[in-house]
């Protein structure tokens, strides 16, 4: 278990024998806090909740350079990767996955932040038990760095989950977990950039 981190904390992202990592996974999940309906031969079923996880990428200015998410599965340099689509919420751990290999981010790319948008437009008080986590894939069995607890329930559409930014040679990792509204990761980019 990684370490747990609060609201605006930071962690430099080295190894344990102190070299930077390369290789990250920012997993993101969340499970339905909606009312139970009942489906099909009166069984109990939560109410599906459509979020999606995407990454920005920003210049040292705060301008947008890229963006993935489920509609651009890889960034334009080709470090970054979105594993695809969830629907629903539905399943243990993480429910949508981004892999950045760092050592292959554009030069030009000084942060990538994270975001989590409601495609359906449902919002944060129907979600619960949503977090993100950052594991390193550079070493065997992908051990959690950090984990950051979402538990900022609202009326809100979306939030500005975390970054990771360039800090001399490596990059460090930052909880932000700030409010803000869109469906889509358009929509988040100048949330996002505000948050740099």
């Amino acid at each position: 278990m990684g370490l747990s981190l609060q609201k605006g904390q930071a962690l430099s992202l080295k190894k344990n024998d102190g070299g930077s990592l390369t290789r990250v996974r920012m997993g993101l999940g969340w499970d339905s806090a909606a009312p139970v309906k009942r489906g099909l031969f009166g069984m109990k079923k939560a109410a599906d909740i459509d979020l999606d996880a995407s990454a920005i990428f920003f210049d040292k200015n705060g301008k947008a350079l890229d963006v993935v998410f489920f509609n651009q599965l890889q960034s334009k340099d080709g470090s970054a990767s979105h594993a695809g689509d969830n629907l629903t919420g539905e399943g243990d751990g993480d429910d949508e996955v981004i892999n950045v290999d760092l050592s292959k981010v554009s030069a030009t790319v000084e942060q990538i932040v994270f975001v989590i948008s409601s495609y359906s437009r449902q919002t944060f008080d129907q979600v619960q038990n949503a977090f993100c986590r950052l594991l390193d894939d550079s070493t065997p069995g992908s051990p959690e760095v950090a984990r950051f607890q979402l538990t900022d329930a609202g009326t809100h559409t979306a939030m500005i989950m975390a970054k990771v930014s360039r800090e001399g040679s490596g990059w460090s990792f930052k909880a932000i977990g700030e409010r803000a509204n869109g469906r889509t990761a358009m929509d988040l980019v100048a949330p996002a950039a505000n948050a740099l």
